[in-house]
């Protein structure tokens, strides 16, 4: 069975100046379309990018490649309701990979831990990568969670989730910073690029 990828650019980017963190340069490429190629090369299908604001900017700079755009109309509602749009318009059988427009120093290898991960343990409904003791993104979820999120309330957090799964959560140790970047402001941006530049990720 394949697996999907849900791909986060649904807010506006109010604490980076309102400038879209989908089109936040990295090497020769930006945020989401970084995201979007690592997702396609690895033939998860379909790659879901869920949409707010900046629709048009972000729907520019995928263009040319295989993903599906869904528009979250109550985007400002909270991150869950665009969860939720993603969610919608993948088959409710796949597994998905999310992975927040806002954690794009990732490495690739990381998404194959996860992977790995799950076919080895097939107990697991949640799979969080962890680094220095701290969970990040992307995650993987199995499709068993799908109704959990989807019953969430639109400013409920994913985490609220966790305590109910328990023991089938798996926190997956890796060697890889970006997945606790998470880039909320320019300064946090500047930061954590060069970091990923000197760890030569480009």
């Amino acid at each position: 069975m394949a697996t999907a990828a849900l791909l986060l650019s649904g807010g506006e980017s109010s604490r980076f100046g309102g400038l879209p963190k989908a089109l936040m340069p990295l090497g020769r490429t930006t945020a989401v379309r970084r995201l979007a190629e690592v997702c396609v090369a690895r033939g998860f299908d379909p790659v879901a990018v869920v949409v707010g604001p900046h629709r048009g900017p972000v729907a520019r700079e995928l263009r040319g490649l295989p993903v599906t755009l869904v528009d979250s109309e109550l985007w400002y509602e909270g991150r869950t309701a665009s969860v939720r749009s993603g969610l919608e318009a993948i088959p409710e059988d796949r597994d998905v990979l999310f992975w927040p427009v806002d954690h794009p120093f990732v490495s690739p290898s990381t998404v194959d831990v996860l992977e790995r991960t799950r076919e080895s343990d097939p107990l697991a409904v949640w799979f969080i990568p962890t680094y220095g003791g701290r969970g990040g993104h992307p995650v993987l979820w199995r499709s068993a969670v799908r109704a959990d999120i989807l019953d969430l309330r639109s400013d409920a957090p994913l985490r609220s989730l966790l305590p109910e799964f328990g023991v089938q959560v798996r926190r997956v140790a890796v060697d890889d910073p970006g997945v606790v970047a998470n880039v909320d402001t320019p300064e946090e941006y500047r930061t954590a690029l060069e970091e990923w530049e000197a760890r030569a990720e480009l």
